[in-house]
């Protein structure tokens, strides 16, 4: 397994003021001062693991895998002016590094994280400023330009915070007088207006976690009861905390390095038979009819449930032994098996997310210990694509929600999940790398399609020969659980939080299903190019799906 590199510290001179990307140093160390002058910026670069490839190379034409997370909130204006926004952005922006590295690529398998210290806290928050955009548009405007607009995001731009306050004709309720000298300068009501925030970063910077993680962060600093001048001061003493003496590697490790195998030559050849034998035994074949179309055009169509009926949903889920997510599972397959689509006899492959993080050995310390970083791997859950008599289809219902629980349980608690992890990572950064350059050849007009194999050399198999059978996944699913256990409302009293949309820029035909629990409510959203599908038969499976979610869930 290649080994990831270290973080590198060169101290270079400051960008001029118009630079937007930081100077690139040999790789090599200098001396380094015990502090930070207003005169020198260090400059810190690691390589990216498999995994971290993998996102990177597909994303560089159009943005693919691009996150974003929207939040809808009522508050005062004075909440989010953008002074205040600022100063929690750039605290923020120092405690997770990877946010604001810009990156390098000098190979398809050398693509370097290349982090510019702040040199002071002034320099910090106009960095994190620059990286900060106030607009007057509308939730679905934020996000559908984020997903079929421009791209937002690029090498020299991993992150990015857009703060909108959609223009209204009603004039908002006036704040009240100013506190008391040394009081909070939060009142506790007046003026509160929607606003809208979108979150903005590279998927190879992190995931979901990290994303609502950062979030709640977020929020609970500019919704706190610090003034404007406390919350500066926050900023100056974490600057000064990281800074004064300034660490030797600062930027998270790659997912490969945080759960090392001390590999030796017959572990790495068992664990590469494990995981061929793993990946046979997954079998679909359902899958959406697709169709060319040279624009993609990504739609979020989402439903949410009001308290009520979503507690009685996780009642009826919690009696009938599943969670919310492995219903899902059975509601995808069940609206699927009743449009009839697809041979009956194939079954239905859907695939998820894993969080990796109970699995990390590797602990950073404070205060370099950001939780931005990539912690995912895939698992696949497969369930039959027939339906029987109307009269047992309830009790079917509940069946595969149960299946889907136990594949998704046998996929987390599988002792060999750590060496699977590792030669997914590898395939998959092999794959990446391959397509990237396939893709730099096609555009140049210099790719040669590979030679086939020769009949004489036929290649070595590892497994035992068997009945060829097909591998589509008929969609994903992205289940993020009750995000009200990440979010602490009760840390932002001055702010009231009613809408969450989550997602990332797709490739063309791409689909991706979303649920969870936010604000008390089960939300559920599809995301999906429109232009990639046959006909409505994405239509057709949502209603579908909505009718499943109102006969058996309730």
């Amino acid at each position: 397994m290649a080994s990831v590199a270290v973080d590198r510290l060169i101290p270079t001179p400051p960008p001029s003021d118009d630079e937007k990307s930081p100077i690139v140093s040999p790789c090599h160390v200098l001396d380094v001062p015990s502090k930070l002058s207003s005169t020198s910026r260090l400059q810190y670069e690691r390589k990216m693991g498999d995994t971290e490839l993998s996102y990177f190379l597909p994303s560089r034409q159009s943005g693919v895998n691009d996150m974003y997370l929207h939040l809808g909130f009522q508050a005062r204006e004075d909440l989010v002016k953008r002074s205040r926004v600022a100063i929690v952005w750039a605290i923020l922006r120092l405690r997770h590094p990877l946010l604001a590295s810009s990156v390098e690529m000098h190979d398809y398998d050398d693509v370097r994280f290349v982090y510019t210290a702040p040199a002071n806290s002034d320099n910090a928050l106009s960095d994190a400023d620059s990286y900060l955009e106030y607009r007057e548009q509308s939730k679905d405007v934020l996000i559908d330009s984020y997903l079929n607009g421009p791209r937002t995001l690029s090498n020299t731009r991993l992150s990015y915070l857009i703060v909108s306050t959609p223009r209204s004709d009603s004039i908002p309720t006036p704040p009240l007088s100013p506190t008391e000298a040394g009081a909070s300068d939060v009142p506790e009501d007046g003026g509160e207006r929607q606003h809208d925030i979108l979150i903005c970063a590279m998927h190879f910077l992190g995931d979901g976690m990290a994303l609502h993680q950062f979030a709640n962060d977020f929020f609970s600093l500019l919704g706190s009861e610090k003034t404007e001048l406390e919350l500066r001061q926050q900023l100056d003493d974490e600057w000064a905390t990281r800074w004064d003496t300034p660490a030797d590697a600062i930027l998270p490790k790659a997912l490969e390095e945080n759960i090392p195998v001390k590999w030796t030559r017959m572990r790495q050849a068992a664990a590469h038979v494990d995981f061929l034998m793993s990946q046979e035994r997954f079998v679909g074949g359902q899958a959406f009819p697709r169709r060319k179309h040279p624009e993609r055009h990504t739609v979020v169509p989402t439903i949410s449930f009001p308290e009520d009926r979503t507690k009685a949903i996780l009642k009826k889920c919690k009696a009938n032994g599943v969670s919310i997510s492995a219903a899902l599972f059975a509601v995808c397959n069940v609206a699927w098996a009743r449009m009839g689509d697809g041979r009956k006899e194939l079954p239905s492959m859907m695939y998820s997310a894993l969080n990796l993080r109970p699995y990390f050995t590797v602990k950073p310390s404070a205060p370099w210990n950001s939780y931005w970083f990539l912690a995912i791997g895939y698992f696949n859950v497969v369930l039959p694509n027939f339906l029987p008599s109307d009269d047992k289809v309830e009790s079917t219902f509940w069946h595969r929600a149960r299946q889907a629980k136990e594949q998704s349980t046998q996929a987390a608690k599988n002792p060999l999940v750590v060496s699977r992890t590792h030669e997914m990572a590898r395939e998959r950064g092999e794959r990446a790398r391959r397509w990237g350059k396939e893709d730099d050849e096609r555009e140049k007009g210099t790719w040669v399609p590979p030679s086939p194999p020769s009949a004489s050399s036929p290649t070595e198999r590892v497994l035992p020969v068997r009945a060829e059978a097909p591998s589509s996944a008929l969609m994903g699913l992205s289940l993020l659980g009750n995000l009200d256990g990440i979010y602490k409302h009760a840390n932002f009293p001055y702010i009231r939080m009613h809408t969450l949309t989550t997602g990332s820029r797709q490739r063309n035909g791409a689909m991706l299903l979303f649920g969870y629990t936010f604000a008390g409510k089960l939300w559920i959203s599809l995301g999906y190019d429109e232009n990639g599908f046959a006909d409505d038969v994405v239509d057709k499976f949502w209603a579908a799906a909505i009718d499943c979610v109102d006969q058996f869930l309730g």
